[in-house]
């Protein structure tokens, strides 16, 4: 059987469609980069838009217009939340919500393995993620944990993918070192990768009754926010493959507790010097309207400020929503103004997109579109001029790159602060990990 996938959403998503590749692979299934030439496409879906899915259903439907009648299994967290729209779409054969590759398998009609569950499956190295662009296997992708035990108001992703569930140290250590075989770069991806450990009581690398880094065995939450266990992952990440680069994917920054903070300006080489800090707003009562508790707009700004006067290079990322119902001009104001303040390199800004079954759609009066795009577009301009003036002033100097794609005649080389630098091919030496001079 030709298999094709597609992936839609975060790196969380990216690795989950790994792991259920892998699976059809032990099955005998060919990965194909053609639909035409495809038995069954597999798409991997996203709920965090409107867009989201309305390009998931696009997608689906010119899937069941190929020449031959091409059958569709969508997965992933828009499925979770199907209320059969998706599997009313042309040549959809099942929906699956959650990841599970024994379940995929099952709807595909393949013997598949018996019910892996989360945490139980590895992605081997080498495994292959989908993605429209050509990339080289330098990155991989390591998942701590899948699911949220937050209810931001605005987020149907509590919803699709469930509490927060963590694997243990001893299996992500373990497959650190099968990634660091064929990777030089390891990026730590989840939902809520900040309260890595907060459901675990016990941990099969601790000695019975020791609970360095928590409250005594038996407490439902392993520790309390902002003390979260994910430095002691790290840590022990470092320790045992010490030769790759490791990167966080997105982290709340009053998540980026002392011992993170300690790695990322101690230990360079180990632990990239990029966060990417959701922040939503600048406006403390749109935070406190969002469900976002755990912060203000004020520590989350002394939080960055502190790391950014401590390290040499930072790259800096942050989400944000534009339009969230009942903003008013002050509140985009106040984004405005903190966003200006603070040293971002890149920004992720995202027009506000109710989502069913999430409450913000009732905490206040929809924004005007017109108005809401303006704020949107004011943000993105922003964002792209940071993007400009941190990388002129990083033109010239030396950097730890890693690649992380090649194609029409250039390798795309990414730095430790998330710069891309693209080198000619006959530059290239075929390392995977380099010092490279930002251009």
């Amino acid at each position: 059987m030709n298999v094709y996938f597609h992936t839609f959403g975060c790196k969380a998503n990216q690795y989950d469609t790994a792991l259920v590749v892998q699976a059809f692979a032990d099955q005998g299934a060919t990965v194909v980069d053609d639909p035409a030439a495809a038995d069954l496409a597999v798409v991997n879906s996203c709920t965090v838009t409107h867009e989201s899915e309305a390009k998931l259903r696009r997608l689906v439907r010119r899937l069941g217009r190929q020449g031959k009648r091409l059958e569709t299994v969508v997965m992933g967290c828009a499925a979770a939340r199907d209320d059969g729209a998706i599997a009313a779409l042309p040549g959809v054969r099942a929906v699956i919500g959650g990841a599970e590759p024994a379940a995929v398998l099952r709807a595909a009609g393949m013997s598949g393995v018996g019910g892996s569950g989360f945490g139980t499956r590895a992605l081997r190295p080498g495994s292959r993620v989908p993605s429209p662009e050509p990339r080289a296997k330098s990155r991989g992708l390591l998942k701590i944990q899948d699911g949220c035990d937050e209810h931001c108001t605005f987020c149907a992703t509590t919803i699709a993918r469930g509490a927060n569930r963590s694997r243990s140290i001893p299996e992500l250590v373990a497959e650190a070192q099968a990634l660091a075989e064929h990777h030089a770069e390891i990026v730590l991806t989840g939902i809520h990768i900040g309260t890595y450990g907060q459901d675990r009581t016990t941990d099969p690398g601790r000695k019975p009754g020791e609970e360095p880094d928590g409250p005594p065995l038996g407490d439902p939450r392993a520790r309390a926010r902002g003390q979260s266990s994910l430095g002691r992952l790290l840590e022990a990440l470092i320790v045992a493959v010490p030769q790759v680069r490791f990167r966080l994917s997105s982290i709340e920054a009053t998540e980026v507790d002392d011992t993170i903070a300690r790695l990322l300006i101690d230990a360079p080489r180990q632990l990239a010097a990029h966060l990417h800090a959701p922040l939503q707003s600048g406006s403390n009562r749109v935070l406190k309207r969002m469900g976002r508790h755990w912060y203000t707009a004020e520590s989350y700004r002394a939080r960055l400020e502190w790391l950014a006067a401590r390290l040499l290079v930072l790259g800096l990322g942050a989400d944000i929503i534009a339009g969230f119902p009942g903003e008013t001009d002050d509140d985009h104001r106040a984004t405005v103004a903190l966003v200006e303040a603070l040293p971002f390199t890149y920004l992720h800004v995202f027009p506000y997109s109710e989502r069913p079954g999430a409450a913000a759609a009732r905490l206040g009066a929809p924004v005007p579109p017109r108005v809401l795009h303006q704020r949107a577009r004011e943000l993105r301009d922003l964002g792209e001029a940071k993007a400009r003036r941190h990388h002129a002033g990083r033109v010239g100097r030396r950097a730890d790159g890693v690649v992380s794609g090649h194609g029409a005649g250039k390798v795309e080389v990414l730095t430790q602060d998330y710069v891309s630098v693209y080198l000619p091919t006959h530059e290239w030496n075929g390392s995977a990990r380099f010092e490279v001079t930002v251009r």
